[in-house]
């Protein structure tokens, strides 16, 4: 019986070092560089930091607050599904679907990493 309880706090243990380390992954992503990196890769007046399901009337700051909830959900997502992958490719996919448009979509993904990685 001691033997069972030992490798039910063992288990217990590791699975709990596994939800934090996700947790911990998705936290690694800092919103303000990811924020800046979405406008640069948005790049537009009329749809600012990308939002569209929102009209934003082209206001930015009101843009960049609807953004930053974005990311702060996508983050809470992205743990809950278990951080597996790529955190800017899980939220490309929701944010950004290649299916709403695949010509531009498509490197939305890559577009965002470059200017997260490249912060100048």
């Amino acid at each position: 019986m001691k033997t069972f309880q030992i490798f039910v706090s063992l288990i217990a243990t590791i699975l709990l070092i596994i939800f934090c380390q996700a947790l911990a992954h998705s936290q690694e992503i800092d919103n303000l560089r990811l924020l800046e990196a979405i406008r640069r890769t948005e790049n537009s007046v009329k749809y600012p930091y990308g939002i569209k399901s929102i009209n934003t009337y082209g206001n930015v700051e009101y843009a960049r607050k609807i953004c930053l909830n974005s990311i702060k959900n996508a983050k809470k997502r992205y743990a809950k599904a278990g951080s597996k992958g790529d955190f800017i490719e899980f939220m490309g996919k929701r944010f950004c679907p290649i299916s709403d448009c695949p010509r531009l979509n498509k490197n939305w993904v890559k577009n965002v990493r470059y200017y997260y990685e490249n912060n100048n």
